[in-house]
């Protein structure tokens, strides 16, 4: 399956680490970013949202920038990875100067994935630290941090959903910015190629027939055909972090964060459901600051989501 080029790490500034429990099948992604912080944004649109500091992404209020973005399976017992990565910080003297400490800000989002592994086996705060030890330029795609024990296509009932995971991407502008962004794909949804339009991934019933969401929802498939197991709302998700190296206003990262759910639905269908809690934070790492055209900055954040939502569920089929 093709791979789309690039990762988020390649925006200067950012780091991701990630750290897993392989058998309870659940996991952290953390991306970090520079000692001073980058410019942050975030967009929930989701009916089932499991967040951290997303009030304090929003552009009125005071705080303006992020010291890394917490990505987690768990359900909302992963918000507790974000204390690790706390501590991980202030180990290294990052965060707001309060006078008496200095107080990282990390904002997050998780997933539902307990049903899929060891519903007891959560992410931590010792799993956060771990995963902020691990941060580097590298990014392993597919079954990995928060997209261990992710999955997709679970519209049909009583279909068996398919392996979803963290998946990346970036596009370089002819300016010099570097537009990135990194996704935990855990959609109810099915998953679909941006370039080509054609399904990656859906659910597929007990006697091998891959069953398309779109199908279902169009009458495709006859009713009598599916077993009446009622929906579980709140337990699917994606989530997921859009970077940039360019100068941002906070208003501006909120507008980025916003368009870069346009490439979540441009490969998810459907998305944004009353099952589904999706999350996009957004990052302006400040290393550029030329006059950008907030048009270009916005396409690219929405392709650049759109192929690392492709790469994750492509990077776990190959595994």
């Amino acid at each position: 399956m093709k791979l789309y080029e690039g990762s988020i790490t390649q925006v200067h500034g950012i780091r991701v680490g990630q750290a897993q429990d392989e058998e309870a099948r659940t996991g952290v992604t953390v991306v970090l970013v520079s000692h001073d912080g980058a410019t942050v944004g975030a967009d929930v649109r989701g009916a089932a949202p499991g967040t951290r500091e997303t009030d304090l992404c929003r552009p009125e209020n005071t705080v303006e920038k992020a010291n890394a973005v917490v990505l987690a399976g768990g359900s909302a017992y992963g918000l507790a990875a974000a204390t690790g990565v706390m501590t991980f910080l202030e180990k290294h003297d990052i965060g707001v100067d309060m006078g008496v400490c200095r107080v990282p800000i990390v904002p997050g989002a998780v997933i539902f994935d307990l049903s899929v592994g060891n519903a007891r086996v959560r992410p931590d705060a010792a799993m956060g630290e771990a995963a902020c030890r691990a941060a580097c330029k590298e990014v392993r795609q597919g079954a990995y941090g928060a997209g261990t024990g992710a999955t997709v296509g679970k519209l049909a009932p009583g279909a068996v959903a398919a392996r979803g995971g963290v998946g990346t991407a970036s596009i370089g502008l002819a300016c010099g910015v570097t537009v990135g962004a990194i996704a935990v794909v855990n959609a109810c949804g099915d998953v679909y190629d941006p370039e080509t339009g054609k399904p990656l991934a859906c659910g597929v019933m007990p006697n091998g027939t891959p069953v398309l969401a779109e199908n279902l929802l169009r009458g495709g498939v006859p009713a009598p055909e599916l077993p009446r197991i009622p929906s579980r709302t709140g337990q699917n998700t994606t989530i997921g972090v859009v970077a940039t190296d360019a100068v941002l206003t906070k208003a501006q990262a909120q507008r980025l964060a916003t368009c870069a759910h346009d490439g979540l639905a441009r490969t998810i269908r459907p998305v944004h459901t009353q099952m589904d809690g999706d999350t996009v934070f957004a990052l302006g790492t400040g290393r550029v600051d030329v006059d950008v055209n907030q048009i270009q900055l916005c396409a690219a954040a929405a392709e650049a989501m759109a192929r690392a939502v492709a790469n994750a569920v492509n990077s776990a089929r190959n595994a």
